[in-house]
């Protein structure tokens, strides 16, 4: 089964202008992202893809490749599709059954995560869309709205994501809840069979994704199964400049 890494990487983030060139002890993140990508198992091939002259040249430089995708594009899935589309055209002997979609704001993210994700398709061929989840273990991230929660049945496929804790525990103080149920949370990597990459960037937004503002619930609003699997490990999402700084803080401790 070959299977290949995209990085979507946009230099005009709202919150954090420039974030996939920012410097972490001395490595940008977008490095550091492609870096942890290639040390993978299950990857043939990892490219990023960009929609800024700035990122192709500095991946390039580093020694990486970058493919160039339009400033219009809607989401990093889509970009994602764009840049198979791209990738297959300049090499028409290039043929990739998965599309792993990793996040270019996690500079930090496991090898052995992107694995996992990999292995939900290793090992059953009809897996259509897989993602990761895991345990959460505190109050503070069960009742934040920007931690997305899960909630899958007994195969392991999603059943619904929501910004809300779900399920809701009836006749239980909100402070007793991580005792009574094991709550899930969302790891945002995603991987997809090629032709349902293309299918998914070709839905119209849903209901439920316009009320949570999660992107994946238009895909099961359209009857795509989404499997998962447990990651081990959680990475850091730097979202803003003040992510970074706390980064930082870390690495100067260490050193």
């Amino acid at each position: 089964m070959n299977i290949i890494g995209i990085i979507p990487a946009r230099y005009n983030s709202s919150r954090f202008p420039g974030k996939p060139l920012v410097k972490i002890n001395g490595i940008s993140m977008i490095e550091r992202v492609y870096n942890q990508a290639t040390k993978t198992k299950f990857l043939k091939k990892v490219i990023v893809a960009t929609d800024d002259e700035r990122i192709s040249t500095h991946v390039t430089n580093f020694g990486g490749i970058a493919i160039m995708t339009s400033t219009n594009v809607k989401n990093g899935t889509e970009r994602c599709y764009i840049a198979l589309k791209i990738l297959q055209e300049l090499s028409p002997n290039l043929n990739y059954d998965v599309i792993i979609n990793i996040q270019g704001d996690e500079p930090f993210i496991q090898p052995s995560e992107i694995d996992t994700l990999a292995k939900c398709f290793i090992d059953d061929n009809n897996t259509q869309i897989a993602t990761l989840i895991k345990e959460i273990s505190n109050e503070k991230d069960l009742f934040n709205p920007s931690i997305i929660k899960v909630i899958t049945d007994i195969n392991n496929f999603a059943i619904y994501f929501s910004r809300s804790p779900i399920p809701f525990i009836r006749d239980t103080h909100k402070n007793e809840w991580l005792k009574q149920y094991k709550f899930m949370k969302h790891i945002g990597i995603y991987a997809f069979k090629k032709e349902i990459l293309e299918n998914v960037t070709k839905l119209t937004p849903s209901s439920l994704e316009k009320a949570e503002s999660l992107e994946q619930l238009r895909w099961i609003e359209n009857g795509y199964k989404i499997k998962t699997n447990i990651a081990k490990h959680e990475s850091f999402s730097i979202d803003t400049p003040e992510d970074l700084k706390k980064v930082e803080k870390i690495f100067s401790k260490k050193n």
